[in-house]
């Protein structure tokens, strides 16, 4: 057995996000550092989710704009997708982000990635790690720290039928070299919601199964109803408080699946007291991501993982052992790149410097990149209400909001929940275009303590989105639809 090398400062396991947010930090500190991957360099949000999604669901947004654009006077149109050439171009970014901003920064940085899979060994008091390395036999890493940053993967429920006829992932559906003629979505939360429109934009059949009550089950009602409504408007079927209660590959639904079996999907679907049968080409499940450590034998030097294999950690992100810490998906906090990113930094000041942070998340913004897109930062108002607020509530269609009327897009909402009494701003969630870079405003106010009379009365850019903020926050006190348009 090999030795890649011992006396580390920080070992990680990943390559992700936080893995490398950890790294940096770490050799900013003048610390040693080794990194361990299994796969490819980057982690989910470079190589499977983030960069890929977002960058065909921008392809299939200009595809949208030229089938249907709404200005008078302008005539365009689209032809059928390339899917190889979509795919290839995404393939292509993809590859040279993850050598831009990983590889080669790795690189820059000077801390070395083996390429292997990572267990570890010893006991609670002397952990290591043992890699098997991709181009045969083994090595032994020993550190003063370990990070676990590890991320999670595309989790699919115990239904009847659903593993023996196999499924797409976000992953896997991103690979596709042929569009489906028709798709069914399992899952009506952020992925499912995604790839639901990316592929209906492509000129897919879309249908989406949602076993909550409504779309976007998480997001303030008002934000389910506009989703509703653009998803009618763009042909994508929605079943929702259903119960798939099998499924099973049919052999009318389309051609041969990419796995080489015949016949599309059929799935019995039951809705209250009637059950439907749907058929699609392909079916895609997202309902959820789980942690990934089921592999690392965390049990072997002490670090307990919860029901969902979430690492178990305390708030400055130390394991049950000392000497082992977590960052990421892997730990079961909200899954997004900013936030592992923010821990694996944290990892490093606690780790290496006794700093004892911890992070704050009240004011946490989250975007769904539909289009129009959903972004909140802060309290629901049900969340608002189980915490014992009194809550004064304000939501804003756009068609009150001129930059919505002038891109001819109305299509949305700006909903704000404040305290009552004091009018402190304690959530704000936004359906809109561009409503990822609108909710940035609300945090900054959120982490401020800001009440809505305050953001009433800020100077706002006119004919932003943004301003749409402000203009929801004077409609506490005033008719907005009474104002003139440029009266804000």
């Amino acid at each position: 057995m090999g030795a890649a090398g011992s006396g580390y400062d920080l070992a990680v396991i990943g390559s992700g996000g936080a893995a490398f947010a950890a790294a940096i930090a770490a050799r900013g500190k003048g610390a040693s550092v080794v990194m361990v991957e299994r796969g490819a360099v980057g982690g989910t949000c470079v190589n499977t989710g983030c960069v890929p999604s977002k960058t065909l669901l921008a392809a299939a947004q200009a595809r949208l704009v030229a089938l249907a654009q709404p200005f008078p006077g302008i005539a365009t149109e689209a032809g059928p997708v390339d899917a190889p050439a979509l795919m290839g171009g995404k393939t292509a970014l993809v590859e040279g982000m993850r050598v831009g901003k990983y590889i080669d920064l790795a690189a820059e940085y000077g801390w070395e990635i083996v390429h292997g899979t990572a267990s570890f060994t010893g006991d609670p008091g002397n952990p290591a790690l043992r890699v098997a390395l991709h181009d045969g036999g083994a090595a032994m890493i020993e550190a003063a720290h370990y990070l676990v940053a590890t991320g999670s993967t595309p989790w699919a429920p115990p239904l009847p039928g659903l593993a023996q006829a196999g499924y797409l992932t976000s992953t896997t559906a991103m690979e596709l070299d042929r569009l489906p003629r028709s798709l069914i979505v399992l899952g009506g939360s952020t992925v499912g919601l995604e790839q639901a429109q990316l592929f209906a934009r492509l000129g897919v059949e879309v249908c989406v199964v949602e076993a909550r009550d409504r779309l976007a089950p998480f997001a303030e009602p008002e934000v389910s109803v506009v989703l509703d409504e653009v998803f009618a408007d763009e042909g994508i079927a929605v079943h929702t408080a259903a119960t798939v209660t099998a499924v099973s590959r049919g052999h009318s639904a389309g051609p041969s699946n990419r796995d080489g079996r015949g016949g599309g999907y059929v799935l019995s679907v039951a809705q209250g007291d009637r059950v439907v049968e749907l058929r699609a080409e392909q079916l895609l499940v997202a309902t959820g991501r789980r942690p990934v450590t089921s592999s690392l034998r965390l049990d072997e030097v002490g670090v307990k993982t919860g029901d969902l294999g979430q690492i178990m950690t305390d708030e400055q992100l130390r394991t049950t052992n000392p000497r082992v810490w977590a960052a990421g998906d892997v730990t079961g906090h909200p899954q997004f790149v900013y936030v592992a990113a923010a821990q694996g930094a944290l990892v490093a000041d606690n780790a290496l410097d006794d700093a004892r942070r911890s992070l704050d998340y009240a004011a946490l913004p989250q975007v769904i990149f539909t289009s129009p897109a959903i972004a909140s930062a802060g309290l629901t108002e049900a969340e608002a209400l189980a915490q014992g607020y009194a809550c004064d509530c304000r939501v804003l269609p756009l068609e009150h909001v001129p930059r919505a009327l002038v891109g001819r897009d109305t299509r949305g909402v700006v909903k704000l929940v404040a305290e009552v009494g004091t009018g402190r701003l304690l959530g704000a969630h936004v359906v809109a275009e561009g409503a990822g870079d609108v909710i940035a405003a609300a945090v900054y106010a959120l982490a401020g303590r800001m009440t809505v009379q305050q953001i009433a009365e800020l100077w706002s850019p006119y004919l932003t989105m943004a301003e749409a903020l402000k203009l929801t926050a004077q409609s506490y006190t005033r008719d907005v639809a009474k104002l003139s348009c440029c009266a804000t």
